[in-house]
This record gives C-alpha cells, sequence and structure tokens, in this order.
C-alpha cells in the first residue's frame, strides 16, 4: 500500500527530534519538496521482498509441557526432515530459538517478541537440513539472549540435567541441556560473550565458538554484528566436527564471510593426533577472583593428558587477557543497545540479508519495555547512559583496543598452536528463586564470562570441552586457536576425548 505522507506539522516534529526548528512556511516547502522521495518509497513498497526460499515442509509445532519438557529447555517441538541422505542423515538437531525457522514460532527468550513467526529460514538451518539432518524443534534461550545463566527466558528457567534447580548456563541454555540430557544428537547455539561456551561448561558438552565469520550469521537475530558468532553443540567431537562441516563457509548473504574462508574436512583432520603440537597454559585465565579453586585444578589436571599424548605443553603469560572483559563490556553494552534494541534488531550499514518481518514485529519492544528482564534492561541503561553522554567514544575506543586484545593472542601464536584455559571460573550455581533480589538475578547472569567474552572481540575459534566433575557438577576445559584453524582444536579436543572419559579426571 502506499507511503503515508506526513502532515506539515509531522514534518516539523521530525526536524525538532533533529535538532531542526522549522517554521510553518518552511515545514510548509520541505513536505512539497519531500513528495517526490515519497513516490520512490511507493515504487520499493510495490517490490516483493528479495528473501531466499524456503525448500522443506514442516509444521509450526507445539509447545510441550511437564514431563515432555522436565528441563524447561525445549521452546517449540516439531518435525522437519532434511535430504534422503548427507553427512548428518540420521541426527536429530534443535534450533536455538533466536534463529529463524520459516513458518515454526521464535520468541527469543523474550515475551515482546512472543507470536512472530519467522518467513525465513536461516543458512544454518538450510544446511543441516540439506546435509540430511531432522531438525526436532526450537530450543528456549534467554531473554534476547542477555544472561550466561539460564534463569532469565520469559518461557522460565532451564535446569541442568545433572542437577536439577542448578543453572544449565546461557544463552543457549535449552541447547546445552537438551544435548547434555541425551533428547537431541545435536544443536545449534549462538555466542556475543560466550553463549555457547559457557552452557557447554556447565552442562559437559563441547561447544564450539567459530572463528567470527566462518559460519554465515544470516537469518539469525542480531545482537552485535561485530561479536555475533553462531556454532554447533554436540555431545561428542565427531559431531561437533562434522556439523561445522556443514555449517561453515560463505553463502552470499553475510558480508563479514569477505575472506571466502570454505569448511575444511575438520572430522578427517582431527584425526592427526596432538603428538607434536605446543599448548600454552594462559596463566591469566586461572584464579579470577570468582574462581573456585577445585575447578581450575580439575583443567589443570586434564591439560596433564595433552603431555601424556606427546603434547608440548607450558605455561604462558598473556596479561591483556585480563583486559578482554573490559574491552568487550564497551562494545556488547552500546552495541547492543543500539543494534539489536533502539534499530530493531538488524540496524544500519549492512550488506547482508535483512529479516524485515522481524524488524517490523520486534520494533513493538518500544511500547513494552518495562517486560524486558533485568539483565536486558540494566545492560540498555548502561548503554545509553554512554551513548547520550560520551557520544559513543568509549564503543569506538574499545573497537579500537580490540585489535590490540587480539595481537597480544596472535603474538602467543607465533610460538604456540593453541592455548588453554578453563571455559569457566566456576560450576553450575543454584538458579534463583522466584522473587530473588535483582542483585542475585544479575550476579547469575554475569559471573562467568571473563574468559569467554574476551575471544568474541578478538573473533578467534575457542571450544569448551568437558574435563571432569566438581561435586557431580561438570567443569570446561576451553581451547582457542588461529583463526580459521578450528581443525587444530578438534584434534586436541577429538584426542583428549579418545584417551579416557571426561568424568574420570
Amino acid at each position: 500500500m502506499p507511503i503515508k505522507r506526513p502532515t506539515d506539522g509531522q514534518i516539523q516534529d521530525v526536524a525538532l527530534s533533529l535538532g531542526i526548528h522549522l517554521s510553518s512556511e518552511e515545514a510548509k516547502a520541505y513536505n512539497e519538496l519531500l513528495q517526490g522521495n515519497f513516490d520512490a518509497y511507493d515504487i520499493v513498497d510495490s517490490m516483493p521482498d528479495n528473501v531466499p526460499q524456503v525448500t522443506y515442509p514442516r509444521t509450526p509445532g507445539y509447545q510441550p509441557q511437564g514431563d515432555e519438557n522436565k528441563y524447561g529447555a525445549w521452546y517449540i517441538k516439531t518435525t522437519i526432515r532434511g535430504a534422503s541422505s548427507g553427512k548428518l542423515q540420521g541426527k536429530s538437531v534443535v534450533i536455538k530459538d533466536n534463529v529463524c525457522v520459516a513458518g515454526v514460532p521464535m520468541m527469543n527468550g523474550a515475551s515482546t517478541l512472543e507470536g512472530y513467526m519467522p518467513n525465513v529460514d536461516a543458512t544454518v538451518v538450510t544446511r543441516l537440513l540439506d546435509a540430511g539432518a531432522t531438525i526436532v524443534g526450537k530450543s528456549v534461550c534467554e531473554y534476547y539472549c542477555f544472561s550466561g545463566g539460564s534463569h532469565t527466558s520469559a518461557t522460565g528457567p532451564v535446569h541442568n540435567p545433572h542437577r536439577i534447580g542448578y543453572s544449565a548456563g546461557g544463552s543457549s541454555s535449552g541447547s546445552a541441556a537438551l544435548v547434555a540430557a541425551g533428547e537431541v544428537d545435536m544443536a545449534i547455539g549462538g555466542d556475543q560473550g560466550g553463549s555457547i561456551r559457557m552452557p557447554a561448561s556447565y552442562c559437559g558438552i563441547y561447544g564450539m565458538k567459530p572463528t567470527h565469520g566462518l559460519v554465515p550469521y544470516t537469518g539469525i537475530m542480531p545482537i552485535e554484528l561485530t561479536i555475533d558468532h553462531t556454532g554447533p553443540m554436540t555431545g561428542n567431537v565427531t559431531d561437533n566436527a562434522l556439523m561445522l562441516e556443514v555449517l561453515a563457509g560463505p553463502d552470499g548473504l553475510d558480508p563479514r564471510q569477505h575472506a571466502g574462508r570454505d569448511a575444511q574436512p575438520y572430522s578427517e583432520l582431527m584425526k592427526q593426533g596432538v603428538k607434536g603440537l605446543k599448548i600454552g597454559i594462559v596463566t591469566e585465565g586461572f584464579d579470577w577472583p570468582q574462581s573456585l579453586a577445585t575447578s581450575d585444578l580439575k583443567v589443570r589436571a586434564a591439560i596433564e593428558r595433552f603431555k601424556a599424548l606427546g603434547a608440548t605443553v607450558e605455561d604462558v603469560s598473556i596479561p591483556y587477557h585480563r583486559l578482554g572483559p573490559a574491552i568487550w563490556l564497551p562494545i556488547a553494552a552500546e552495541g547492543a543497545t543500539q543494534q539489536m534494541m533502539k534499530d530493531n534488531g538488524h540496524g544500519f550499514n549492512w550488506k547482508g540479508l535483512y529479516v524485515t518481518s522481524m524488524i517490523d514485529f520486534h520494533a513493538g519492544w518500544k511500547q513494552r519495555a518495562d517486560e524486558l528482564s533485568d539483565t536486558l534492561k540494566l545492560t540498555m541503561v548502561l548503554g545509553q547512559y554512554f551513548i547520550e553522554h560520551y557520544r559513543g567514544h568509549y564503543y569506538a575506543k574499545a573497537q579500537n583496543q580490540s585489535r590490540k586484545l587480539r595481537e597480544a593472542y596472535d603474538d602467543a601464536f607465533a610460538k604456540y598452536d593453541l592455548l588453554v584455559m578453563p571455559t569457566l571460573p566456576l560450576t553450575a550455581t543454584p538458579l534463583p528463586k522466584t522473587g530473588a533480589p535483582v542483585q542475585e538475578i544479575v550476579s547469575r547472569a554475569f559471573e562467568m564470562l571473563p574468559n569467554t567474552c574476551p575471544f568474541d572481540v578478538t573473533g578467534h575459534p575457542a571450544m569448551s570441552v568437558p574435563c571432569g566433575l566438581v561435586d557431580g557438577l561438570p567443569v570446561g576445559m576451553m581451547l582457542i586457536g588461529k583463526h580459521y584453524d578450528e581443525a587444530t582444536i578438534y584434534r586436541a579436543a577429538f584426542d583428549f576425548e579418545q584417551s579416557g572419559d571426561w568424568k574420570d579426571i
């Protein structure tokens, strides 16, 4: 339908919102001059949207209740069968609910997005189906993915399969819980501050955050384009490697993939073992103020296995690692406030696919902002304060510093093939009770991310590998590789996995 033309008064109001004062005569003149521009918008409005076609049949599915959803990890159950053959034939996959699956409800953990029905499949969804996988539903995620704990989704908390009442980690909370519980073979996760690796660590599964841009983010609700990652979460290394083989590579719709790096045969390359590799233990990854000493010791013990397998392992100091969380914060807080919220998800200055249906639906949050989670509201207040009072200066400075942070790790990679440290400083914590003070809600959402978030800023690939139990709760060891060297991470992870049951460490 034709674009609604503004009145002269509306022209004055819009101008005033930009600090421009127009007289009635000037507003009338402006409105007359703009008519030809509105005609151009009418032409664009009449065009069909240029989005990928949906090819595999599906139904909207249903929301499972009771014993069918005992961990609170399912948002939707459905069945979408992929190709009759392929690398993932016979594998069941659940999709994090910030990922578009056409014709299947999506709420991204948020009450303000509930009722949205995407009209496109994300590239990762199409690639999984093309590889023969069966998508069995959508997994619960945290409220717009803004929590490292599993207690902020509008659908309720996600419980850790290792202990009911404890966090499954976030924001890919449901994905991790369903894999850990053995209800699915594979899951898609997302990672902007550690949201693949944190729940993988808490739940005792394998979670890979690939190199920034290796896997297309097309059709996934963005948070902040420079730190948005998506990747595989699985119960074993082989499935993880096979999944990344399917997911990785340019799709022509995500301009972050300018390097054009294709997938590698990770599931074959990983069989080379770690003998001869040099692995650096990043000392700054241990002994954070919130670190659990017994968890750090489990990681140290796990690292000893690499020595027995023939790798050279030694400590390395990277002081800049301790500055990583501070560098990450302005990018995540100001960037997400501006792009994901104020700009309705996709923002501007992006040459990739825009999911216009999502933009339109998500815009409704502005009339319902009080419903947002405390973790998101607090982050938005922080981000908006610095945008208003400091003009985005600290976002810009943090992005400049991100190159120094990347250089600090790359300097270490000049000597080492891999870096290793604890994924998280602690094991899963109790879920906050209903009515818990906001201090506890926020603490449980962000206390675990100091080791994971720096690599979202630098884009290095990083994988959480389960490496023992403390009081029955899993511990994660994080392997970090050079850019686009996921193959070496898989070599170490696979050799470690084959060397013995991780629960026995």
